[in-house]
């Protein structure tokens, strides 16, 4: 979820904390994060702004499905929103414009491409005026949170197949805090249980090699730590609602 605002008539909160949101224009949001918000009945601001949902599955199969993480604000890390000078925001509502257009176009074989090349531009953009944003304001950190990320990408990517998934003892043990205490921060923080939030992990990396290998689905699901392809799709489908094969043929 990308979106801007301007008057937001109360308090919004991101995770456990509240978010900075009363005078920026700007917030980013990734998939299963939670947030709130508390009107104020007796604001009189007058809201305007728009809102960019886009599904996950729509970026599979693109450069920007495995750029997109790169992108610092849509951590939780980032506690505040993103503050623009007009010129600024003008730049991404030309975006946006260009956005809609295609997207209430015909659609053709290139629509789709056309709309993630917007999509990273007005992601491209943002990352500029963040980038100068934090050159001059404190950014806060949830650091368990972002140790988990790192320790999840490198597992995945080295240790998975000799080892299989991790379990949540082996996780909290590696970052050096009790198994409950973790899982009660990701609840606080991400809304998911650690059980949850790592089959989570396993299901993007899935996702990728569906979308981008020719790999079987024996050898993605040995490759991702299982003995048996079966208990693979079974975990797959229940997280998606659609088998590896019925996720792959839409990139074939």
């Amino acid at each position: 979820m990308i979106s801007l605002k301007n008057g937001i008539g109360g308090k919004m909160y991101y995770g456990q904390q509240e978010f900075d949101f009363d005078n920026g224009l700007m917030a980013f949001m990734e998939p299963n994060q939670i947030f709130r918000i508390q009107p104020d009945p007796n604001s009189t601001e007058k809201r305007s702004g728009w809102m960019l949902l886009i599904h996950p599955d729509f970026l599979w199969n693109t450069s920007l499905s495995k750029n997109i993480k790169h992108y610092d604000y849509f951590d939780y890390s980032v506690s505040e929103a993103l503050f623009l000078s007009d010129k600024e925001e003008q730049t991404l509502n030309t975006i946006i414009e260009h956005i809609k257009q295609e997207y209430h176009a015909n659609i053709d074989k290139f629509s789709k491409n056309i709309i993630v090349s917007h999509v990273e531009a007005l992601l491209n953009y943002a990352e500029r005026f963040y980038h100068r944003q934090f050159l001059t304001r404190e950014k806060a950190n949830h650091q368990i949170l972002e140790q988990l990320e790192d320790l999840l990408d490198t597992y995945f990517a080295q240790e998975i197949t000799e080892n299989g998934l991790p379990s949540v003892q082996f996780v909290a043990e590696k970052l050096n805090v009790s198994s409950s205490y973790l899982g009660n921060l990701l609840r606080v923080l991400t809304g998911q249980y650690t059980q949850q939030y790592i089959h989570e992990k396993l299901i993007y990396v899935a996702k990728e090699k569906l979308s981008t290998t020719n790999l079987s689905i024996s050898e993605i699901a040995y490759g991702l730590g299982f003995e048996h392809s079966q208990a693979f799709s079974r975990l797959f489908k229940s997280k998606t609602s659609q088998s590896p094969v019925e996720f792959r043929s839409k990139f074939n």
